[in-house]
């Protein structure tokens, strides 16, 4: 409906003296026509008892002597006459003598309602009658027959309406002709008088447009005056609003500027809130930390957006800065948001004051730096620093300990070589030597993940793996875990035997960590093809526990940097580091994991493939490389 509405005072001024007008004129028309109908109809009724009158005086005497041929003939003869459709002679009983159509002589073809006027009567009678298909409700007229007095028969004329059709048919042609020059005549006045009023109008709305395409071009305004009536003044005081409007914009366009650039494109958040804590201004990277668009955030509190203890000590300490009107800064806060269950975000955040003139605070402006990588980067830092300390020193007590280690191995070997011992203090000394070469294997175990290559070897993959269980042995027995291993043949690998061991000491202390009350560990390895191309193959390794599982949120931030679940000992970077192998080695890994709290029996396996083929020619021209220099330094 809207899109037919009028949207000019053009328009609507012709809109509505059309409009008028039709109304006026087809109310003139309906009452023209009805008049012209009544009369028409009334002219017609006269004509039809006329003729009806004549066939009855004319038929008396030739149906008193039985002559209805040429009865007949004077019914054709009326047939000839205008205005006249049929007719019809019939005897008192109502049967056909004679009619226009012949094939109804002799039978008794009136309607119920014409044979309701068979009875004695002295001048005729007109009626309407729907006795023909074609012309509904036509004009019809009945006279009676005498002769001598007595009642012989009926003439029946029916009206022919076509020329009164075309009669009523030309008055409408003339009428609407007339509506038609009328309606153009209002037309043409209505567009000479809105002239003066649509062009001052045009104007302001040109100069509105251009305004609101480009405030700060002006090289249409002023705009000109064009009449004198009250769109003159109209305009004129356009003129001196967009005069003051330039004037204040001016002061403001440079400041708005620099505060545009500042919240737009500065790398740390911004934002202002009104007294009832909702935000009225917030940039796109304090939105992004919020993980939400700058539409959804505005005018809604922190806490309506993440509600969480942090949103709720923003909002008071906003509240704190409304009623001190002082700065607060350096406020750090951290919490874990529900978009990352399980990962504790930091931030770092400064509220100051809004004034505007010597008014209170209007706003409260909100500085927020996002200190979550800092802090794990810090902590990472350290506990990586503590661990390479370990390692290093782990290293030297290793060393340090071989040299008296010998020694005790060769008294030990001395004193069994001892003739004079007894049984018991020989099988005493066999054991002490199965001991110290247990501590040996510990030590050489240890400096060999100290001493790590930097050059990729052949490496027999279930002897790198007994090195890591050797060296988590103590721990496993401490927690009654049982070790199974399934070695098949073929499990030699091309690799970085150093960085392989450690991928294995991560998935293997892992498992430990998680059967902390005991449990199984299995590790099998054997050749297998890859699950993405079956035509490459290779090794594959798994490494299964029956620990406490992983839930599906746990599961998918495994292999992230700094997300770890042990609060005191995790740094976050094995598994990490491990994706890092696995990918460098083109390999693939698979975890299945399964919670204590699924009700079903829980624990995790690591699967992984490596192919059977040397590394990309980045790593052969290391090789080159180290051997070159090997030689060299030789």
């Amino acid at each position: 409906m809207n899109f037919w509405k009028p949207r000019t005072i053009r328009s609507q001024l012709i809109a509505g003296l059309i409009v008028t007008e039709s109304i006026l004129l087809l109310s003139f028309a309906i009452a023209l026509v009805r008049q012209q109908t009544t009369e028409i109809r009334h002219r017609a009724q006269l004509r039809l008892n006329s003729k009806a009158s004549v066939l009855a005086s004319q038929a008396a005497p030739l149906l008193t002597s039985g002559q209805f041929d040429t009865l007949q003939l004077i019914v054709n003869t009326i047939m000839d006459t205008s205005s006249v459709h049929a007719a019809q002679v019939t005897d008192a009983n109502g049967r056909t003598v004679a009619s226009s159509d012949s094939t109804s002589n002799g039978l008794y073809v009136l309607s119920p309602s014409e044979r309701q006027h068979l009875h004695p009567m002295h001048d005729p009678e007109s009626f309407r009658t729907a006795i023909d298909p074609e012309n509904q409700d036509i004009g019809e007229a009945v006279a009676p027959i005498m002769a001598d007095g007595k009642l012989i028969g009926f003439a029946w004329i029916y009206e022919d309406t076509a020329p009164d059709h075309q009669q009523v048919s030309s008055l409408l042609r003339i009428t609407s002709l007339y509506a038609l020059c009328a309606i153009l005549a209002s037309v043409l006045v209505a567009l000479v008088m809105a002239q003066s009023i649509t062009r001052p109008l045009a104007v302001l709305r040109e100069g509105t447009r251009q305004l609101m395409r480009d405030p700060s071009s002006h090289h249409r305004f002023p705009l000109p005056v064009l009449s004198s009536n009250e769109a003159s003044d109209l305009t004129t005081a356009f003129n001196l609003m967009v005069s003051s409007m330039d004037e204040q914009r001016s002061g403001l366009n440079d400041t708005l500027a620099l505060l545009d650039s500042m919240l737009a494109n500065a790398p740390t958040g911004f934002g202002f809130f009104d007294r009832k804590c909702h935000y009225v201004r917030i940039n796109g990277f304090l939105a992004d930390l919020n993980g939400l668009p700058i539409s959804r955030q505005l005018g809604k509190s922190p806490s309506e957006l993440i509600p969480t203890p942090a949103s709720f000590q923003i909002e008071e300490l906003i509240r704190q800065v409304f009623s001190t009107g002082t700065a607060i800064q350096d406020v750090e806060l951290s919490t874990e948001l529900p978009r990352e269950p399980g990962t504790t975000r930091h931030w770092l955040i400064n509220l100051y004051p809004v004034r505007t003139g010597l008014q209170p605070v209007r706003w409260v402006g909100a500085i927020i730096v996002d200190t979550t990588e800092r802090i794990r980067s810090e902590e990472a830092l350290r506990k990586t620093e503590k661990l390479a300390a370990v390692g290093r020193l782990a290293a030297s007590i290793a060393h340090e300990i071989n040299n008296p280690l010998e020694a005790v191995t060769n008294l030990l070997y001395l004193l069994h070589m001892n003739s004079s011992l007894d049984r018991d203090a020989t099988r005493y000394a066999e054991m002490a030597q199965h001991e110290v070469a247990r501590v040996s294997e510990i030590t050489q175990q240890t400096l060999r993940f100290y001493r790590q290559s930097t050059l990729p070897v052949f490496s027999n993959v279930p002897d790198l793996i007994d090195s890591v269980l050797s060296l988590h042995q103590g721990r496993m027995n401490g927690f009654n875990i049982e070790v199974k291993r399934n070695y098949r043949p073929g499990g030699e690998l091309f690799c970085f035997a150093g960085e392989m061991r450690q991928l294995f000491a991560n998935l293997v202390g892992n498992a430990v960590d998680a059967m902390q009350t005991g449990g199984q560990l299995a590790v099998e390895v054997r050749r297998s093809r890859s699950w993405r191309d079956p035509a490459v193959k290779g090794v594959r390794i798994f490494v299964a526990d029956t620990g406490s599982g992983m839930d599906a949120s746990v599961r998918k931030h495994i292999f992230e940097p700094f997300f770890t679940t042990k609060e005191v000992t995790g740094t976050g970077l094995g598994l990490w580091v491990s994706a890092e192998i696995i990918q460098k080695h083109d390999g693939i890994v698979m975890v299945r994991s399964r919670p204590a709290s699924s009700g079903k029996p829980s624990g995790t396996v690591f699967m992984l493939f490596f192919p059977e083929r040397m590394l990309d020619a980045k790593v052969d021209e290391q090789i080159i490389e180290g051997q070159m220099e090997s030689r060299s330094n030789t």
